[in-house]
């Protein structure tokens, strides 16, 4: 009996094998090609440290980062139809909202939430891109119509994040039909002279920009968001024109009046916060400064009077 190998077993795969990394430890710039540690970037909002550039946000994460100490509540969408017109391409279209469900973890494209920023209770509203492109369906047109009508009864403002492909072409006219019908709610909201804030992210296309996208008291845009209805590339082939540079991006919008600001995802919670107390008249958080000191005075001498 051979003591070494029957009681003193190598392990030498467990020292030199190779071990399992993690997916999605190390995230790459797509525009300087930089490589970033995945939980600087959480840390960071999803934005690279360096460049600035702002990478797509699941919705969940984004309301965690919007609201104050990342605290909300979710607002239960109502049912619809999943499939009105038994569509099927490659896929039938009930197997790809399974496929979305369990990718995102959300029943539809858009989260409606409630919670407060900076003390001030809102409606928020996120379309999720990842969720077959943050398509608009039945489903998400009745989830952002709701979300109008909960915060006109609770006399709250909305604030929209808007990230989306367009219309869901699989539900056909059904899709085009949320277009008018999310542009009456909006209006029911502005009757009751509730603010409502739009934040358009990267993309914003489609029609989601031909309704509710468009239709705010104030556009804000995430920097280096691409925003418009139909893409450079489409608009390039059916004028036959070379398009100019940044066309269709935040920056270049915000130049010819399209959007009011460009605001950093960083800085957007306390940007919104100010606007909705300027838009509500309510008084603006004063800084609290410490009293000035003054030295203290010396005793002068007592005059006495002159004969």
């Amino acid at each position: 009996m051979n003591w070494i190998t029957n009681f003193v077993r190598p392990k030498i795969n467990s020292m030199f094998g190779r071990r399992e990394m993690p997916e999605n430890l190390w995230v790459k710039d797509p525009e300087s090609g930089e490589m970033v540690f995945h939980k600087d970037l959480e840390e960071n909002q999803f934005v690279i440290p360096a460049s600035g550039y702002h990478m797509k946000i699941a919705a969940k994460e984004r309301l965690k980062f919007f609201f104050d100490e990342g605290k909300y509540e979710t607002i239960e969408n109502p049912k619809m139809p999943l499939d009105p017109l038994k569509f099927r391409d490659e896929k039938r279209y009930t197997d790809r909202l399974k496929e979305a469900k369990a990718k995102t973890g959300l029943e539809d494209a858009i989260l409606n939430a409630t919670g407060t920023i900076e003390g001030l209770p809102v409606v928020a509203t996120v379309q999720d891109f990842a969720f077959m492109g943050g398509s608009l369906g039945m489903a998400a047109g009745e989830a952002i119509v709701h979300a109008f009508e909960v915060a006109r009864q609770r006399k709250r403002p909305l604030v929209l994040f808007a990230a989306s492909g367009g219309a869901r072409m699989q539900e056909g006219i059904f899709s085009l039909m949320q277009l008018p019908r999310t542009t009456v709610a909006l209006d029911r909201l502005k009757e009751a002279g509730l603010p409502y804030i739009v934040v358009l992210t990267n993309p914003t296309t489609g029609g989601v920009t031909a309704s509710y996208a468009m239709l705010g008291d104030v556009h804000i845009a995430e920097p280096g968001a691409l925003i418009g209805f139909a893409g450079p590339r489409v608009i390039e082939q059916t004028i036959r024109e070379k398009l100019p540079e940044g066309f269709q991006r935040s920056e270049y919008l915000m130049q010819h009046g399209m959007v009011d600001m460009v605001v950093s995802r960083l800085e957007m919670k306390a940007t919104i916060a100010r606007l909705l107390k300027l838009l509500l008249k309510q008084p603006a958080v004063e800084e609290e400064t410490e009293p000035e000191i003054l030295p203290p005075v010396e005793a002068q001498p007592e005059a006495r009077p002159q004969a």
